[in-house]
Parts: structure tokens; sequence; C-alpha cells
């Protein structure tokens, strides 16, 4: 049995993080998400998940610097901790399994 438990769009969330590993923050994450998925990220659930991810120990986070573009705010971004890592390996093993399962009848029919 697994000790890791990823949701769907928590394990989307995070290899979107890895995707674009040290430019990940909340709005391109979701630009990112939004475009190869096409698939509408609302700015409060992705908060919500990676809040959770880095409670989890899946994900880090650290401040960048300031800019005036954002009013001197700084933007948070995150990375894919090694425990992540496990984490995802493990979904995606998991996954590959159940594929490979598959018996190849199974997606064609007789005719």
């Amino acid at each position: 049995m697994s000790k890791h438990h990823l949701g769907e769009f928590e394990e989307i969330v995070m290899l979107t993080v890895a995707i674009l590993h040290g430019r990940a923050y909340g709005v391109a994450i979701i630009d990112e998400i939004e475009s190869r998925l096409d698939r509408k990220v609302s700015i409060g659930s992705l908060q919500t998940v990676l809040r959770r991810l880095e409670n989890k120990g899946y994900l880090d986070s650290e401040f960048g610097e300031a800019t005036k573009q954002r009013g001197g705010k700084r933007k948070r971004y995150f990375t894919v901790t090694n425990f992540g890592k496990q984490a995802l390996q493990e979904a995606k093993d998991q996954r590959l399994s159940l594929w490979n399962a598959i018996p190849t009848i199974a997606f064609n029919p007789p005719s």
C-alpha cells in the first residue's frame, strides 16, 4: 500500500511545479496548467493545494525579490522536495502498473 496519497489536482500541480523548475509561482503555474491541459484553474484552488502540498512536505517555497511591476510585492516560488519526488514517482509507478495490467482485448473488442 502506498504511503503517499495524491489527488489528481495535487499531482497536476506538483508536475507543473517541476516543469517550471525555478519559475513556479501562482500565475505561472495556472498559465502552464491551462495551456497544457486546457483546464481552468482558480487562484484560490491553486493556493489551497499549494499550501496543502507544502504542509505535507512535498513542496518548498521561498520569496523572490520585490519588483515595481508588482507594487513592491514578492512572488512566492515553489519547488518539489525529495519527498515530493518520491510521491510523484510512486504515483507514476502505480498508474503504469494499472495501464500495464489491462489486457489487450479490453481496448480491442472483437468485431
